[in-house]
């Protein structure tokens, strides 16, 4: 494993739960939001992570913001132990760690997601192959046996043309994709929302990983398992780590996959996004494309399949640029020449607006969204409300139909609102 940098060591006390047993440590830890105003703070002060874990802490530390609370970020920086325990547990996993702050934090990850990017990856396998880009191929977890061969043939194509499968390592099309990837010599990139640390032991994985033709990454604990926020939250990377994007299929109105290609298409742009239309694709599908996927050519070889990639990412009208984050403290411009243009295009009107939705359920999708970033923790409804600076009855609108949508969950004494896992 690598060897850990002090700044990394700092994020890692701040913002991973540390799990060393069957239960995270009972500390709550800071969220994206908060770690991501800790760290402009700490810009701002001349200062980088790893200098909360030296003689200036103290003096840091109080002069941070009143919304911070130096006992709580003292403590969490007093979790010494718990992470040599933790460190000692992924060395015999073989995961290595990288955050934000790292020079060897994936380019891509950091130029197109800026201040959405993980702090912390974790991984096993090759590296290198997080800047190869790819097809991003995702789609529905139940699938027929139909689908299933359709994902591996797609996933053998890619590898007839060099060009790695990123997906998302779930059971479905994801998993079937890879498979049909790595049997035929490919390379694979899995963004898992869980369970790293036993898939960086599974047999099926051992051969691949050594070969260098598979990398495991995941924002989340090496032994943190399903949360439905998690594996959503996961998709930015799936689309950001790609060249192109391609649903192969996707429920209406409702799963992951098709929130994590509704926001590809109205808000973030970050690749163009392939929709298959073939006889087994189902209303998800058609509706995606209305709203601004591309109807997939269904290439029969490798020339065609590396064209038609080729040529909707030269037509893509959203260039990343790779520019130093002033949050990101530590951090230094990285050269991003695979994704270089002479210029930055306008956003493809079609992709961003949908015509075929009121404007109230469009509001409600982006509200849904917000109020599962928000819920990293559980939270009450008024918490909700001073932060999104809208009414207390306004936020129990939104939140009575994510219940009834089964997107979050409702806890009592005192009533706290959480996203809703798998089987809740």
């Amino acid at each position: 494993m690598n060897d850990i940098s002090e700044s990394t060591k700092a994020i890692l006390l701040l913002t991973a739960p540390l799990i060393t047993g069957r239960k995270a440590e009972g500390v709550k830890t800071l969220t994206l939001k908060e770690y991501n105003t800790l760290a402009r703070s700490l810009h701002a002060q001349g200062c980088q992570p790893q200098d909360l874990l030296g003689a200036r802490a103290d003096a840091i530390l109080s002069a941070l913001p009143p919304a911070f609370d130096p006992a709580r970020l003292q403590a969490l920086l007093n979790r010494g132990f718990l992470l040599g325990q933790a460190l000692n547990e992924w060395q015999r996993r073989a995961i290595w760690v990288v955050s934000r702050a790292d020079r060897t934090y994936p380019k891509r990850l950091k130029a197109r997601l800026r201040d959405q990017a993980p702090p912390i990856l974790y991984g096993c396998g090759e590296r290198a192959l997080l800047d190869e880009g790819g097809l991003a191929v995702v789609g529905s977890r139940k699938i027929t046996e139909t689908l299933k061969d359709y994902a591996e043939q797609l996933g053998a194509l890619a590898a007839s043309a060099k060009m790695p499968i990123v997906s998302g390592a779930a059971r479905g099309i994801d998993s079937s994709a890879m498979a049909g990837a790595l049997h035929n010599g490919g390379d694979v990139i899995g963004v898992m929302a869980d369970s790293l640390g036993k898939a960086a032991l599974a047999k099926e994985n051992r051969q691949a990983l050594l070969d260098g033709r598979l990398v495991l990454i995941s924002a989340y604990d090496p032994s943190a398992g399903f949360n439905v926020g998690n594996a959503m939250q996961r998709n930015k990377a799936i689309y950001a780590l790609a060249d192109a994007g391609l649903v192969v299929t996707a429920d209406f109105n409702k799963g992951g996959t098709w929130t994590g290609a509704i926001e590809q298409l109205k808000r973030m742009n970050l690749v163009p996004v392939f929709v298959c239309n073939g006889a087994e694709a189902g209303q998800g599908n058609a509706a995606l494309i209305d709203r601004g996927g591309i109807a997939w050519p269904e290439p029969k070889t490798s020339q065609e399949l590396s064209a038609a990639v080729a040529q909707a990412a030269a037509a893509h009208s959203s260039v990343p640029r790779c520019e130093q984050l002033g949050l990101e403290v530590g951090e230094e411009p990285t050269a991003y020449t695979a994704l270089q243009a002479d210029s930055e295009r306008a956003p493809n009107e079609a992709q961003v607006v949908e015509e075929s939705r009121s404007p109230a359920d469009r509001l409600m999708d982006a509200a849904s969204e917000i109020i599962l970033e928000l819920l990293e923790s559980p939270t009450q409804a008024d918490e909700l409300a001073a932060t999104l600076r809208v009414s207390k009855t306004q936020v129990n609108t939104w939140l009575k139909q994510m219940l009834e949508n089964r997107q979050i969950k409702k806890l009592s004494k005192p009533v706290r609102y959480a996203r809703a896992k798998d089987g809740d």
